[in-house]
């Protein structure tokens, strides 16, 4: 009997001692930050957006503050509505939350996870933008490839002049062919050539993988072990294919340079001054994903180039002014005058804001718990820096729906606005290591384009067509195709574009 009662007292002993724990522990516990009330079970699953995915976080920062949770299923999600926020958040902190969630369809499943923006934060990631930091992470590391960035652009302008309804198709063809001739020395054909050609069904495999609520494996991942031939399990054959694809383009181009370098021919490139330092092989399938990463890189900001300067003629024609005031028409601007050259930089900066390509970033996860201004943000928690609302919150930006290069000038005794690239690029440990290299492509075919082309509305039956100026929902924005004018500027822009 005596037994049965220090057993019995000592249970309820233990019982107590856990329950005064957890008890402190709520006690003491910050709350979380605040957010959309959810439902049992399911939390705010259902509102969670699948596409507008900036604007609506917008109106959750309008209506709950700076930083926001949400309860996806259990699983924790912090909405982030401001840069200084971020910055103390993912990078400050960044030893806690340089993490990425898990993509169980384009991640895993086709292979993109391999990429740099998408790696775990570990040894691998690390080493990947090691790489890219020592051969195109900064300008002057990036100089000794400028007549590359401009032969390439040439190639541009002159299919830009033959065929200017296609311009969305050249600029496409343009951003593959730079990446590929910088990363790999390697020459793209001007038409039909089979990396592009690549690349291109590549980036459209990950778009549509990557597409939110896309795909139900991404929220039940035990999906993945279901065989390939049973009912509903299509997806895993779409996604075996594309990781067939997705490897032919880690290994096709990457042989290429490796052939040029066992010849002597291989021009200075991403991979060349890279395999110095590769001494295993390891190492060496780590380089070749790192470079195949830099297929990543977006034709958003060329294309919505070409909407603003149709939409805004005034900002063209100063842009025009300026070139002609400083470059004058005897030769096309080049990365040299990047300085000499402020409004058509500001246009850039402005393009940036204006439409940014993510309206979100790339999901950053905590690996353990942290806290902000008196919140808890629980480990494992995903971070969505609101790229959207940052760049067009009112507070910091006057009449932010307005293109306004402007802005980012000193003129008048005001101060520039807050340079975009503060968030565009991502942050902390995770921001982008290629934005050197994404800032000259996008820069010279911006310069280049407004050098010799007069951009305009296409005028039908006397008159003028507008475009609606509209964007993709997905992830990753675009402007959906329009139609503008792009004529050489005078009798002098089209031999200056010919010239070899």
């Amino acid at each position: 009997m005596s037994f049965i009662l220090s057993a019995t007292n000592a249970f309820v002993l233990i019982l107590v001692l856990v329950t005064l724990h957890w008890a402190s522990k709520r006690k003491t516990r910050l709350p979380l930050p605040p957010g959309p009330k959810g439902w049992p079970l399911i939390g705010n699953l259902l509102d969670i957006p699948k596409a507008n995915f900036g604007k609506v976080y917008t109106e959750w920062a309008m209506k709950y503050g700076k930083i926001v949770y949400a309860d996806a299923a259990g699983q924790p999600m912090i909405i982030i509505n401001d840069v200084d926020i971020a910055n103390e958040i993912l990078d400050k902190n960044g030893a806690i939350s340089s993490d990425r969630p898990v993509m169980e369809m384009a991640g895993k499943l086709a292979g993109f996870g391999e990429w740099t923006s998408f790696l775990m934060y570990n040894t691998q990631m690390k080493e990947s933008r090691k790489y890219m930091h020592r051969a195109i992470g900064t300008r002057g590391s990036l100089k000794r490839f400028d007549g590359l960035f401009e032969s390439e652009n040439r190639k541009f302008l002159k299919a830009t002049l033959r065929e200017p309804d296609n311009v969305q198709e050249h600029i496409r063809h343009y951003t593959g062919a730079v990446i590929a001739r910088i990363t790999y020395g390697y020459e793209a054909q001007d038409e039909g050539d089979p990396i592009i050609a690549l690349a291109e069904s590549i980036l459209r495999s990950f778009s549509q993988f990557s597409e939110p609520g896309a795909y139900l494996v991404d929220f039940i991942p035990a999906l993945k072990y279901i065989p390939a031939w049973f009912p509903g399990a299509g997806f895993k054959k779409e996604a075996s294919a594309a990781k067939t694809i997705l490897q032919e383009l880690v290994d096709i181009p990457f042989q290429f340079s490796m052939n040029e370098m066992a010849e002597g021919t291989a021009p200075p490139s991403f991979v060349t001054d890279n395999m110095q330092t590769v001494t295993t092989d390891l190492a060496k399938r780590d380089l070749k994903w790192s470079a195949s990463s830099l297929f990543t890189g977006t034709v958003s900001v060329q294309y919505t180039f070409f909407l603003a300067m149709t939409l805004f003629p005034e900002i063209q024609r100063k842009a025009h002014n300026e070139i002609d005031r400083v470059i004058g028409n005897d030769r096309l601007p080049c990365l040299a005058d990047r300085d000499n050259l402020p409004y058509v930089c500001a246009i850039q900066d402005e393009i940036y804001r204006w439409r940014p390509v993510g309206s979100v970033g790339v999901p950053h996860k905590t690996t353990a718990a942290d806290t902000y201004g008196g919140y808890h943000i629980p480990k494992g928690s995903i971070i969505l820096p609101n790229i959207w609302h940052m760049l067009h919150d009112p507070a910091v930006y006057s009449n932010p729906d307005s293109f306004s290069p402007e802005r980012f000038l000193a003129t008048d005794g005001k101060h520039p606005e807050p340079n975009p690239r503060t968030c565009f690029f991502g942050f902390g440990r995770r921001a982008s290591k290629g934005s050197q290299f994404a800032d000259a492509t996008v820069w010279l075919s911006i310069a280049t384009a407004l050098a010799v082309f007069r951009i305009s509305k296409v005028v039908e039956g006397g008159v003028e067509i507008t475009p609606e100026g509209k964007y993709t929902s997905s992830l990753v924005s675009h402007p959906e195709k329009f139609r503008c004018s792009i004529k050489p500027r005078s009798a002098w822009a089209e031999p200056l574009i010919l010239q070899s």
